[in-house]
């Protein structure tokens, strides 16, 4: 174990040097027992670093020559531009074309680029499998009984001696359990907000957030919000005074993939704390980091209970067990009564898998791997749409997370694009499903959660054809 986390620390060093610019496209890396010597370590170590650096296209091998920085290293194509503010203007529903965008899960042979779902050839169903059995023998009663209301007191002890980002300041008394992070987002708008009530999100922000608020009568405003910094506060502190509650997502946006800087989560908390203002945190995707530590949330710097911290792992390990949790702070009496009225409990069997796997440490070796995998995949998702779509399109950079987000051509109206593109069995999600005002007409999300193969490049290739067509 020490030796694998030696080597991908030295990657991880080279990596940012090569990302900072300190070293460039063309520079030429020490050789392998001169890093050895450096680090002091075993020339295999050194080797190892260096495979995993090639394999996600850093660097690449001169015959007699050493190892050099690879010209793919480099991004061709510009972020995407921060939206502007709007508070009002016409609101438009996108609930049909949701619909639609879902509607393909029905068919296997679509290229699901649209779905925010992990690959299943990515997740480790057998090992799941056997764990569901020994739960099954091993637990009282086989699950069939209730347990606590606040939820099963396993998954809530492992979550809570898991969370090492939040370094002890959860317990597993602070914890709920919830059917996964949406249900865990909408009973906490349900404990802090009336009909009327305004919430403020990020722009772009993930469709479900705005369906739940609209369901229940919420006025939304939509936050600018930088694809590589996250929400912009300068914009938040114009508004202030007319928010509820605010609800964003710090840790590798859906869709933007963005990462709020530590002072930014940090300063948030305090002007929240400040007003009274309770934020609902989604760290849904916190885990999903491809630097070298995973970020902290902005729960780790609440003092006041104000936070109500929501995760699950839908996104990581098993979208259908619908196992998720929230450390609602001092609302937490709230949610445990709104659960007795809702569900009274949830079910066992799934919530000891899962207490299991984090128990015996076998969810950080599939997160080290599945990491690993995300960001390898990204690269290759970034390169085939720098060589296949065309020049002026746009894409984010995102530093954790499974989604990139494209702004094409003003010419190309996605949702329209959609349609045909789904004739040709590629799947996408369309740029308006993720506002309610008439913006991001030109924009997509792409789910990079998918196993890399010949078939995921070709269609990905196809997609970029497609949208030259358009033009």
């Amino acid at each position: 174990m020490a030796k694998e986390i030696l080597y991908l620390k030295i990657a991880n060093t080279i990596q940012e040097q090569i990302f900072s610019e300190t070293l460039k496209i063309g520079d030429k890396l020490p050789s392998i027992r001169a890093l050895q010597k450096l680090h002091n370590v075993s020339l295999n170590t050194i080797k190892q670093a260096f495979l995993e650096l090639e394999s996600k296209s850093l660097i690449e091998s001169r015959p007699k020559s050493g190892f050099y920085i690879s010209k793919t290293s480099n991004r061709k194509l510009s972020i995407p531009t921060m939206n502007k503010f709007k508070l009002s203007g016409k609101q438009i529903t996108s609930d049909d074309l949701i619909t639609k965008v879902f509607e393909s899960l029905k068919d296997k042979s679509v290229t699901r680029f649209s779905i925010g779902v992990p690959d299943p050839s990515l997740l480790p169903i057998a090992k799941l499998n056997k764990g569901l059995m020994k739960v099954v023998r091993n637990l009282e009663e086989s699950g069939t009984s209730y347990e606590p209301v606040q939820g099963n007191v396993n998954l809530r002890r492992n979550v809570a001696k898991w969370a090492l980002v939040l370094e002890g300041k959860l317990t597993e008394d602070d914890l709920v359990t919830t059917l996964g992070a949406m249900n865990a987002i909408y009973n906490c708008l349900l404990a802090v907000t009336k009909r009327g009530d305004t919430i403020a999100i990020e722009s772009p922000v993930y469709f479900g957030i705005i369906q739940i608020a609209q369901n229940m009568g919420l006025n939304i405003i939509e936050l600018p919000t930088h694809p590589t910094t996250g929400v912009d506060l300068e914009a938040l502190k114009k508004v202030i005074h007319k928010i509820d509650v605010c609800c964003f997502m710090s840790n590798f946006s859906n869709p933007l993939g963005s990462l709020m800087p530590d002072e930014n989560k940090m300063e948030l908390v305090k002007m929240l704390t400040y007003h009274n203002i309770p934020l609902i945190e989604d760290d849904l995707y916190g885990n999903l980091y491809f630097g070298a530590t995973r970020p902290k949330p902005c729960k780790y710097y609440d003092e006041a209970g104000i936070v109500m911290w929501c995760g699950s792992v839908s996104k990581t390990l098993a979208p259908g067990y619908r196992v998720g949790w929230v450390a609602p702070g001092k609302f937490k009496d709230k949610i445990i009564k709104q659960k007795l009225a809702q569900t009274i409990c949830l079910p066992s069997l799934y919530q000891e898998v899962i207490a299991d796997f984090l128990e015996h440490g076998r969810y950080d070796h599939h997160l080290r791997n599945f990491r690993s995998t995300l960001y390898t995949n990204s690269l290759h998702f970034q390169r085939t749409i720098e060589d296949h779509f065309p020049e002026n399109t746009k894409i984010s950079q995102p530093q954790g997370g499974s989604f990139l987000w494209l702004e094409l051509d003003k010419k190309i109206d996605t949702a329209v694009l959609y349609d045909k593109a789904i004739n040709q069995k590629i799947g996408f999600a369309p740029g308006k499903i993720f506002t309610q005002h008439d913006q991001y007409n030109n924009c997509m999300r792409l789910n990079f959660g998918l196993e890399w193969k010949e078939k995921v490049e070709l269609d990905l290739k196809r997609l970029g054809q497609l949208v030259k067509n358009n033009l």
